[in-house]
């Protein structure tokens, strides 16, 4: 019997590509042949960063493909995703038809981001059937559905700008969010339309799978439709071998390095794939991780910080902490969030290095720079209690002294240890045999196998 065809769309953005990602590889598990489209740019990047490590053969089943997305390598976001709602449908109409016509099975299923509203005019043409993936937390699918009731309500105006300035909670365990701090706020109009029109995919899909689990956020799936389903946390042990779909290459050598590192000694330190730190916040945090006299592993991305930060000051900086910190560009970071030397993780709390921090029970120092992530640094400090925030100056910046402080208050606050193992051990009961999310993610094979 020939293997169920899925193809698997994310919204072209790192965040968005890993999980579903994660997602392809227990498809895969399951038996289904699983294309996995990115746009070309992305899609190159994927490939480059597999080739540095050794070739696309570790995808193990996932085949890869692209389409364009007409957006001109523009940095406008909202320009970016209109551009993907006006290009991309046409586009992937192509590539499915030259599918067929080269003989591959026909495409059974669409498993796309739930922002990627557009895709169901093309399912329906090929006579494709759509489930979806929710890439953030539950709490802001629930936050996308009550748009209509917040604007109803007099909180927002109809181009999703707050009308009060004011703290609000959806519902109990959802952690309250400041009006200012929606996720769709600094990002445009076009992105509000596309939150606006997850609950277009959402309604449509025959089934709505999120990379989260009932424990973490039993309040927010008590108000989702019946159709959305926990199936996580994606990252688990035995899959830390398989690639994610990263767009840079992974720095490995850290890993040798934190092997040499005394248990619970090292301060992890990312911002994810788009945060920017202006040449000043860039210095703060370079001093304060100095300061703390701790072990610390630190991801600088290439374009990590805009402006004139003189490369030999910071060329002198990592000569001065040689003996204690290390610097990568990039890292396989579920690996380092699993290694015994972590103790705690400076982050931008981006929901995948959230889920990967709360899976491998390692206490949170909150950083948040947009969208989700404010939502998720509340999950943290106030609902789980895994964690602290930092918290800017007057000029907004977070000093060298700011950020010493709070990692000896996380590092040494064993409350906040004990928290993050009990979620720690909810997580693995969740994936393992009989969990919840085991089970729900047996609902969704059995879906798509239907």
């Amino acid at each position: 019997m020939a293997k169920a065809h899925i193809l698997v769309l994310p919204v072209p953005a790192q965040g968005h590509v890993t999980p579903l990602m994660e997602l392809s590889h227990r498809l895969v598990d399951h038996g289904f042949e699983v294309t996995f489209v990115n746009t070309e740019t992305h899609h190159a990047r994927v490939v480059g960063a597999l080739q540095a490590a050794g070739g696309t053969a570790a995808l193990a089943g996932i085949h890869l493909a692209s389409i364009s997305d007409g957006s001109d390598d523009n940095d406008d976001s909202g320009k970016i995703f209109d551009s993907y709602s006006r290009h991309m449908p046409g586009h992937l109409e192509r590539l499915i038809a030259g599918m067929e016509a080269a003989g591959r099975p026909k495409v059974k299923w669409l498993v796309c981001d739930v922002f990627m509203w557009w895709l169901l005019d093309v399912a329906k043409k090929f006579g494709i059937r759509v489930a979806a993936f929710w890439p953030l937390p539950a709490a802001c699918l629930a936050i996308c559905l009550k748009i209509p009731k917040l604007t109803e309500d007099g909180l927002l105006n109809n181009k999703g700008w707050p009308e009060r300035d004011e703290t609000f909670q959806l519902a109990p365990g959802i952690p309250p969010l400041h009006t200012s701090q929606l996720p769709w706020m600094h990002l445009g109009p076009v992105v509000f339309e596309m939150h606006i029109r997850t609950g277009m995919l959402t309604a449509h899909a025959e089934m709505v799978v999120c990379n989260s689990f009932g424990e973490l956020e039993a309040g927010a799936f008590k108000i989702l439709p019946p159709n959305v389903l926990p199936i996580g946390p994606l990252t688990s042990d035995r899959e830390l071998r398989k690639p994610v779909g990263q767009f840079l290459p992974e720095d490995t050598r850290c890993l040798q390095w934190l092997d040499a590192q005394p248990d619970g000694s090292v301060v992890y330190v990312a911002f994810g794939s788009t945060a920017v730190f202006d040449p000043r916040q860039f210095r703060e945090l370079a001093l304060g991780l100095e300061l703390t006299g701790r072990p610390f592993l630190w991801v600088v991305r290439p374009d990590f910080t805009a402006g004139d930060l003189s490369k030999a000051w910071f060329d002198e900086f990592q000569a001065r902490v040689a003996g204690t910190g290390m610097v990568v560009s990039w890292c396989p970071q579920q690996k380092v969030l699993a290694h015994r030397a972590v103790t705690c993780f400076v982050s931008h709390c981006g929901w995948n290095s959230t889920m990967e921090g709360v899976r491998n029970g390692v206490p949170f120092l909150c950083w948040p720079y947009f969208s989700d992530q404010f939502v998720n640094r509340n999950y943290i400090t106030d609902v789980w209690r895994t964690g602290l925030a930092v918290s800017p100056d007057a000029s907004w910046v977070v000093t060298k002294e700011e950020l010493r402080s709070k990692v000896e208050q996380v590092v040494g606050d064993s409350e906040i240890r004990d928290r993050a193992r009990l979620f720690r051990d909810a997580a693995r009961r969740s994936i393992g045999e009989g969990g919840a999310s085991y089970e729900n993610l047996q609902k969704f094979v059995d879906l798509l196998r239907a």
